[in-house]
């Protein structure tokens, strides 16, 4: 199996070549960069690689040459359903971004229909989305007034379509580096919080449309005081007619829901319940005339597709700057929710997403949506939920859909003209429900305390301060859990239990008895410059303990050899070679004799590069912790004849 080079590379370590460890290792290192795929690709003819190459850039031509009626038959059905739910959902979206409702159409135009080309899910649904309009309009707000006058501030839409543009720029840019682990480190917990608070918040700001407060008079704070406070500051501007009409619907619309939920059947209900709803509040705001009563109404949205939107994109002045920043933020929370969706349902048909091309495919879809009128769009749970339980086979779906809109922008925007605000309200309030996730919250508490807490923070950060001070919680407190991980890695003090050669956690195991004279410890992470001295301490107290423990004995013996299990040390770098040498002389002061046993590949090699094993002795490197206490004892009884 072995090439004469690589045999040759080997034989320059003669320490490896007698011991079963050496054997071992050698195996591995000629397996390590074996890939049995690889190599088949690379034997493929160069048109076969063609394909696969435009395959992988490309998946609508991987599923493509399978498709079928039947999948379009579904497909159809599937995009007609979301498109039922898009079209309420985008108009009520917009507003929470404080952009005219026609954007919120326009981003279920284009997006879907460049993902359906570059995106690896069967079943996500594209669109703009509850958290990241809000997200989106709160940052905008923070720079820029969305009216002046009453009126339209051009500015605020040119920062909101710049900032589309930097999302893009970001996803695709993190994608293309093959970076898209970084959304990784917003644990579940963190999101779980970040996302009901942000519901609660959307659900709140919905008190302006449901109250008819005018949008001049609404506080632009997202904290849950600061909303409460402006509602009820302005209680003489309440319209009992837009609140009765509010809560009619959205009682009917989470009713459907309810049923839906129980009758899996009847999921349509709940996909054309919003639809439902704005055609028949829309038909009794005309019919009686409501706007006549001060009942707020959408008015005139612009009729027909958008042309290019290219020249409102700034990308010189003061507003640059701002522009990247909250493209930066809004994109990165976009993706985290589209490629977590995408791996839910993935997982659900068993097939795989792969997230470097997910963040490519949402980086190009932004960047065409920046160009035209479109903001910052995702993938949408509440869609993707009604697209997987209508039947969708393939991203077509997402083509019915943006086709069904384009439909609606060039012949039916007029028909919304008389739509009353308060049922837009009603709409988001019913979708944001769904993203209060009590079970998961439940769940977090019973596993892990630390994990409850760090939901706690993003949800409290987010309803009593703001969106964007709860998502920097969010990840403040991700980050804080993963250096606590890194630098307090778990160790375990290791007995052998009876019997057997086998040598576990003596606190997991309560059989597992400790050799007399010897202290087994297994290092439970990589040994690196951020847990080095936390470790070498760590043993030093075990063995102190240890010590302590013989003193107080009548019959234990004095420990005279210490072994480490680096069976889970992956890797070492310079400072964990350090420590072990500090470790090893520290250990010799005391007459004690250090041992390890089955270090990983790179970390042996590491090891013997520094000159560690020829100082520790090459007989003191074993395969198994058993092979260590053996010869350890082994030792003992040879000086004591």
């Amino acid at each position: 199996m072995a090439t004469s080079a690589t045999s040759q590379n080997w034989k320059k370590k003669p320490w490896l070549e007698p011991r079963p460890m050496a054997q071992a290792l050698h195996i591995a290192k000629e397996t390590l960069f074996y890939d049995d795929s690889f190599r088949q690709f690379k034997h493929q003819s160069k048109r076969k690689k063609s394909i696969l190459g435009l395959q992988y850039i490309f998946p609508i031509f991987d599923w493509g040459f399978h498709y079928t009626f039947k999948f379009l038959w579904r497909d159809v059905i599937a995009g007609l359903t979301i498109a039922s739910l898009a079209v309420p959902q985008d108009l009520g979206y917009a507003t929470l971004a404080h952009l005219p409702v026609v954007h919120g159409l326009y981003s279920s135009f284009v997006p879907p229909l460049i993902y359906s080309v570059l995106g690896s899910s069967r079943h996500i649904a594209i669109g703009p989305v509850a958290v990241v309009s809000l997200l989106l309009g709160t940052l905008l707000t923070n720079e820029l007034p969305y009216n002046i006058n009453g009126k339209a501030n051009p500015q605020y839409l040119q920062l909101a379509l710049s900032a589309t543009f930097f999302a893009g720029v970001f996803q695709a840019g993190l994608g293309f580096l093959r970076l898209g682990f970084i959304i990784d480190f917003l644990s579940h917990a963190t999101i779980v919080g970040f996302m009901a608070g942000a519901a609660i918040t959307i659900g709140l700001q919905q008190l302006k449309g449901l109250l008819n407060i005018p949008t001049a008079n609404f506080t632009t704070k997202t904290d849950i005081v600061s909303v409460l406070r402006s509602a009820f500051q302005h209680t003489y501007q309440w319209n009992w007619r837009t609140i009765v009409i509010g809560l009619v619907f959205l009682g009917f619309i989470l009713l459907t829901r309810f049923l839906a939920h129980k009758w899996k059947k009847l999921f349509f209900l709940s996909a054309i319940a919003p639809l439902l709803s704005l055609i028949l509040a829309t038909v009794f705001t005309f019919h009686y005339r409501l706007e006549n009563d001060n009942v707020a109404i959408v008015k005139d949205i612009q009729k027909g597709i958008n042309p290019s939107s290219a020249h409102q994109l700034i990308f010189s002045g003061s507003l640059v700057g701002t522009a990247a920043k909250i493209g930066l933020v809004a994109g990165l929370i976009a993706i985290t929710e589209g490629i977590a969706i995408g791996r839910s349902f993935a997982a659900l048909e068993g097939y795989h997403i792969d997230g470097n091309k997910e963040f490519i495919a949402f980086g190009v879809m932004n960047l065409a949506g920046s160009v035209t009128s479109c903001y910052v769009t995702t993938g949408s749970f509440s869609r993707s939920a009604v697209n997987y339980n209508a039947g969708a086979k393939t991203p077509v779906s997402n083509i019915v859909m943006a086709l069904t809109v384009m439909v609606v922008l060039l012949a039916l925007t007029p028909l919304f003209k008389y739509t009353p605000n308060c049922i837009l309200a009603s709409i988001i309030m019913a979708a944001v429900v769904s993203l209060i996730n009590v079970r998961a919250a439940y769940l977090i508490w019973k596993v892990d305390k630390f994990d409850f807490i760090a939901l706690l923070g993003a949800f409290f950060g987010t309803l009593f301060i703001s969106v964007e001070i709860g998502l920097l919680i969010a990840v403040s407190i991700s980050f804080v859990k993963l250096l606590l991980t890194v630098t307090r890695p778990h160790t375990a003090l290791l007995g052998n239990i009876p019997g057997t050669k086998v040598y576990r956690n003596v606190n997991q195991y309560k059989d597992a008895k400790q050799v007399p004279g010897v202290l087994a410890i297994r290092l439970d992470a990589p040994l690196y410059f951020s847990n080095s001295n936390y470790i070498r301490e760590r043993i030093l107290r075990y063995l102190h303990d240890e010590q302590d423990n013989v003193a107080l004995s009548a019959n234990g013996l004095p420990v005279q050899y210490l072994i480490l299990d680096l069976t889970p040390v992956i890797n070492i770098d310079v400072t964990g070679i350090i420590a072990l040498e500090e470790l090893e002389t520290a250990l010799k002061k005391k007459n004690i004799q250090l041992a390890i046993s089955n270090p990983a590949t790179s970390a042996l090699e590491k090891l013997a590069n520094s000159g560690f094993i020829e100082r520790l002795g090459q007989q003191w490197v074993f395969l198994t912790v058993a092979d260590a206490v053996q010869g350890c004892v082994t030792r003992e009884v040879f000086l004591l004849m």
